[in-house]
């Protein structure tokens, strides 16, 4: 049986609500954040074997969500290990800017997936590529691999393991109520029920 890897994106945060971006900034998970890191940890208790190994992006709201989603798979006892090659793009001079203040500036980026790393001195595609490769490269060769991630390097990442093109990349969803079990160039995604009631962590 081949590796799976699963993917996760973090929980919403106080910045995805003001629609800043985050980048290499950093913002706490909201009450709803935490309800879907829960409610992942709760589903994802049914796919994953005895054996796994758990990454999380060393940025707080990566870990924050790691560890809400350990306490829910009832695993106190398996380390998180906090991975930076794992982080999300560093989106350069947007960072903490607001959405639709940038898209107001550059109306050419309309429609454009990527449009992202158009931020002056943002990280490239190709950079995050080389930083994902090099964690992929060292990992243990037995067990399942559960990684907690973020948008856009989520999207590199999905894109290297089922081997996408550029343009096929940026046509992947960033759910953070959903997460992704990647198997022999195959993808499942496995939606997730959130109970925004219960979002006190």
């Amino acid at each position: 049986m081949s590796r799976r890897f699963f993917v996760l994106r973090h929980g919403e945060t106080h910045f995805n609500v003001e629609q800043k971006l985050q980048g290499h900034c950093n913002s706490p998970l909201t009450p709803k954040g935490r309800a879907q890191a829960r409610a992942v940890g709760t589903a994802l208790k049914a796919y994953l074997g005895p054996e796994f190994h758990f990454y999380a992006s060393s940025l707080g709201r990566a870990v924050q969500t790691a560890e809400i989603v350990r306490a829910a798979l009832g695993c106190a006892d398996t380390p998180i290990i906090k991975e930076p090659r794992l982080m999300e793009f560093s989106l350069g001079l947007w960072e903490q800017r607001t959405v639709p203040s940038i898209k107001s500036q550059h109306p050419e980026l309309a429609g454009a997936g990527d449009w992202y790393l158009h931020a002056p001195e943002a990280e490239s595609f190709d950079e995050v590529r080389s930083r994902l490769a090099s964690w992929l490269a060292q990992l243990p060769p037995q067990g399942d691999i559960v990684v907690v991630s973020h948008a856009l390097t989520g999207i590199a990442l999905r894109g290297m393991l089922l081997d996408l093109s550029y343009e096929d990349c940026w046509r992947q969803d960033l759910p953070q109520d959903a997460f992704f079990i990647i198997a022999e160039g195959k993808v499942t995604r496995i939606d997730c029920t959130v109970d925004v009631e219960l979002g006190v962590a």
